[in-house]
């Protein structure tokens, strides 16, 4: 069991290095140098911070002898751990025209020959698996900052080449839910972040979730009614966002046209809306909310409860080719990150790992909310029912989306 365990680290570590290095294949130095947000990090700092991690955490602790590659990488490539020392600040990694693509790139071979005898030790397998987790979600953050950098490019660059797929339209319909007494939370041997345990009961009252995301059409509804301009329609923080950054639709909509990974597309009213905030996702509900009473936002208790009858593996994979996939599974995953109304805080009894690994989800809980899902970005198999992603209300440059859910009669 130890050896098949081994054998697929192994070839997991192996698939999860190359794809990084795949997704950036078509870009040029300075495609992968460029930070167009302080949100937003280059892709190329995304393959050196994902070989840092590797490099610190595994083989400078763990390895015989193991001296580092260059000793001024870690200054530059340490993401937010304080244990770890200092770094440069965040909007500085667009600054980092050296080291070039290529010296990032020998780096990442010589660490990753570095780590073989490692793979093969049972007693690093905790650690390999937060590793490769830790780089599939960089893997999803460097497809998303690099289409907000090229967005800002007046020449609309497509990434990769080919036509988004087009949609079908999805029928209504909601899943039902008696309420009651729910276990939420990881419970299984297999790999999970701290943050998704320890497992819990949480009392949740009948509900419904439904069973498509709001799509681009129903948001053109909402724009069109006069969604942007209604202000008893948005919380007082989301309305002042609105107005101090002159919101007036999802991020990367222009006109009927839409900004995706293949450049400026037409925009598909079946697909779902994605590049939302917080704040967007619950004006949304609230109007929605006006035309069938109890309509809102679900927590996220009531989408695991939902999703844990349901296969995380339809819909959820990367797809390079299209942004967003198209809808058409019954799996409640995919497509979009999808908003509750739950704030991102510790589970009863959560205590986060020791050292500075402890740093990677504890620290962040403070003014974010969880979503839930994956999206067209994600590495198939990296989700699961009790994942439990976070962003601040305010961003929106991730696949971010909604479904709606609403109370049913005790």
């Amino acid at each position: 069991m130890g050896a098949d365990l081994n054998n697929s680290l192994s070839a997991k570590f192996a698939a999860t290095r190359s794809l990084s290095q795949d997704l950036v294949a078509g870009l040029s130095d300075a495609d992968t140098t460029v930070q167009s947000m302080e949100d937003a990090s280059p892709a190329k700092w995304h393959l050196a911070h994902t070989t840092w991690f590797w490099e610190t955490f595994l083989l400078r602790d763990h390895a015989a002898d193991y001296a580092l590659f260059d000793e001024t990488y870690p200054f530059l490539f340490n993401s937010y751990y304080e244990a770890e020392g200092e770094r440069i600040g965040h909007f500085s990694r667009g600054m980092l025209a050296r080291p070039s693509l290529e010296d990032v790139l020998a780096w990442r071979a010589h660490v990753d020959a570095a780590m073989l005898p490692l793979l093969d030790d049972p007693k690093h397998a905790a650690l390999i698996q937060l590793g490769i987790a830790h780089e599939q979600q960089h893997q999803e953050l460097l497809l998303t900052d690099i289409k907000h950098a090229l967005f800002q490019n007046p020449l609309g660059p497509a990434m990769f080449e080919g036509s988004p797929q087009v949609c079908k339209a999805q029928a209504d319909g909601w899943y039902e839910h008696a309420g009651g007494v729910t276990e939420i939370g990881h419970h299984a041997d297999a790999f999970a972040f701290d943050n998704e345990g320890p497992r819990h009961r949480v009392l949740l009252e009948p509900f419904a979730l439904s069973k498509r995301l709001v799509t681009n059409g129903e948001w053109s509804e909402f724009i069109a009614d006069g969604g942007y301009s209604n202000a008893a329609l948005w919380l007082a923080d989301g309305w002042g966002w609105l107005n101090d950054n002159g919101v007036i639709a999802p991020l990367y909509w222009r006109d009927d046209k839409q900004f995706t990974h293949q450049g400026w597309q037409d925009r598909d009213a079946n697909a779902p809306v994605t590049h939302i905030s917080y704040f967007e996702a619950d004006a949304f509900a609230c109007w929605a909310g006006q035309n069938e009473q109890g309509v809102r936002l679900p927590t996220e208790f009531e989408w695991e409860a939902i999703a844990a009858t349901h296969d995380a593996s339809g819909g959820n994979q990367l797809d390079t080719a299209t942004a967003p996939l198209p809808s058409g599974s019954d799996s409640i995953f995919g497509d979009c990150w999808q908003f509750t109304r739950s704030a991102y805080l510790p589970y009863p009894r959560f205590k986060p790992a020791s050292g500075a690994v402890g740093e990677y989800n504890g620290k962040f809980m403070s003014g974010q909310f969880v979503l839930k899902g994956a999206s067209c970005a994600t590495v198939r198999g990296h989700s699961r029912s009790t994942y439990r992603n976070f962003f601040y209300p305010h961003q929106r440059w991730q696949f971010t989306g909604l479904r709606l859910a609403k109370d049913l009669a005790q």
